[in-house]
């Protein structure tokens, strides 16, 4: 059987933006059209307002959420072995086991586990077990006798089960044997008439026939009228002593309590301590629904699998999707300052300056000569028209602008007046507190040992601005310390005016800013005309200041 390929996750940083949700969906269906295998868009983040505006008006399913890309339950192999009923005899058990090659069974009731078998179980049982009541303590089922001993039930119902009794061998004379059976007991004798009368007459509650020998018709009538059980069976005495107790279900020797399982979606490295610490070897698997999978064994381990990814909009390792380090970057498609993402082999790996990541991904299904639908025009656009501030950010080129243009026409959109709209929807805050505010379109960078976080909002109301701004104010402090920064600036974007408004918070924002600028800074914020890219004009200032 050819080994099912996995799919692989296209996914953007962990505050997504326009640009990085677009690439993840676009990117992942040039992948698709292209190679026929599973690519999927997926997001690291919540999305913003300008990017909930994008995809519901081209309507666009949202990419699913990813929280962690560390390996999974999900990623190892499964071994997909039937849940087993609790009234299956020892017998089956042990055979079941032997054919699968396992020394476990996960016993299940409408697929939800309910014990643990394994071969421990059913020959301690064996062994240890001398009480000749056991089968009747475990309310053995007399379908599981006769199977058990290949036998045939001819009088009596097989659906019943033993309550009272013990497992007595005819070996004595009749007279002994009034001493010996009482009411109910299940009594293993041969072919002769006295004994087998003897036993019905004693009110057994079953008798089991050895060799395959027949049993008289008036013998047959005692049974019924005595309401005693009639099995017969090819086996001899001694045969059917050493199998019988294997009859009995295994719910009387599993596991009910404590059971130790693992879930779909635990992450491997949380349970290889809890494993180590079992002495038995294969686990139960359940869903999110608490229904059982399948097991997984220790040695499963080695042949996890790590997570594919392809990394669109990002390379910096604190802006990737938690454990991404621990997954395999398959491709990395960006146009940002090289960062700390660090690959474990050689990868596809382009990176271009210009406005947008979806520029690249637009030359890229040209490149590829696959044909650009209106939905996928209308997304490329989008994320293009945003990062480049409607072709108004020094970011923006050429060849940005030229794309823009041909987008466009292929989705048929007046690119100013969908901008209007999306920079309008992006900046509509007034449900969100400021938190939620300060980190809609927010990066984090790593600066020698410093930690910076860059956010911006952008709106063609310098009166929205304002009103953001004076929402904000209170909170940069207490968020900067939250997410273990040195310094957070905040951009507020005007459109229109081209300039920027930035707040700051951290001990040396105030000097940073300044000097990266050469301007004097007071009070808590800085009017910067011109300044409208983060990646392109503030990031730089800002690094190179610090380096200095």
């Amino acid at each position: 059987m050819a080994e099912q390929k996995r799919p692989v996750i296209v996914i953007g940083h962990k505050n997504p933006d326009t640009d990085s949700i677009c690439a993840a969906i676009t990117y992942a269906n040039l992948k698709n059209k292209i190679t026929g295998d599973d690519y999927i868009a997926c997001r690291a983040g919540h999305l913003n307002e300008e990017t909930q505006f994008v995809l519901s008006h081209f309507d666009v399913a949202v990419p699913s959420y990813i929280k962690d890309v560390r390996t999974q339950v999900r990623d190892m192999e499964i071994r997909m072995l039937d849940g087993t009923s609790s009234k299956l005899s020892l017998k089956n058990a042990w055979s079941k086991m032997r054919d699968a090659g396992v020394v476990t069974l996960c016993v299940t009731e409408n697929d939800e586990l309910t014990g643990i078998v394994t071969t421990n179980d059913i020959v301690e049982t064996y062994m240890d077990v001398i009480d000749p009541g056991i089968l009747s303590q475990a309310h053995t089922s007399y379908s599981n006798i006769v199977e058990t001993l290949d036998g045939k039930l001819i009088v009596g119902e097989i659906e019943d089960v033993l309550e009272k009794g013990k497992v007595v061998i005819a070996a004595a004379s009749p007279d002994m044997m009034e001493n010996l059976i009482e009411e109910g007991d299940v009594v293993i004798l041969g072919n002769r008439y006295e004994t087998q009368l003897c036993a019905i007459e004693m009110n057994a509650g079953c008798i089991i026939v050895c060799e395959g020998a027949e049993v008289a018709k008036t013998i047959q009538a005692q049974a019924r009228e005595h309401g005693t059980k009639i099995i017969t069976t090819p086996h001899d005495t001694f045969v059917v002593a050493r199998l019988i107790n294997q009859s009995m279900p295994i719910e009387h020797v599993m596991k009910k309590d404590g059971l130790v399982c693992f879930h779909m979606d635990d992450y491997i490295e949380d349970i290889q301590d809890v494993m180590a610490q079992m002495r038995h070897r294969y686990f139960p698997v359940l869903d999110k629904n608490e229904h059982y999978i399948g097991m997984i064994s220790r040695r499963n381990f080695l042949g996890a699998k790590k997570k594919q990814l392809i990394l669109v909009d990002h390379n910096e390792k604190n802006q990737a999707v938690n454990g991404a380090d621990a997954a395999d970057i398959l491709e990395i498609i960006d146009h940002h300052r090289l960062g700390t993402i660090e690959t474990a082999g050689p990868v596809f790996f382009r990176n271009q300056p210009l406005g947008s990541t979806c520029t690249i991904i637009y030359l890229m299904y040209k490149e590829y000569g696959v044909e650009i639908d209106k939905t996928i025009a209308g997304l490329l656009l989008a994320a293009i028209l945003s990062d480049t501030l409607m072709f108004r950010s020094p970011t923006c080129t050429n060849v940005d602008r030229k794309a823009g243009e041909e987008l466009a026409g292929i989705a048929g959109v007046d690119y100013e007046e969908f901008a209007k709209e999306m920079f309008h929807a992006g900046s509509n805050l007034s449900g969100k507190t400021a938190k939620e505010i300060l980190h809609q379109d927010f990066k984090k960078f790593t600066v020698d040992d410093l930690t910076i976080g860059i956010g911006q909002i952008n709106s063609m109301s310098a009166e929205e601005l304002a009103e953001i701004k004076s929402k904000i104010m209170p909170q940069l402090e207490e968020v900067s310390g939250e997410d273990g920064l040195d310094m957070l600036f905040f951009m507020l974007t005007d459109i229109i005016d081209e300039s920027s408004e930035v707040v700051f918070a951290g001990a040396k924002a105030q000097h940073t800013l300044g000097s990266a600028f050469g301007i004097t800074v007071e009070g808590d914020s800085a009017l910067l005309p011109g300044v409208v890219s983060r990646k392109k004009q503030l990031l730089p200032s800002i690094v190179e200041t610090i380096q200095q």
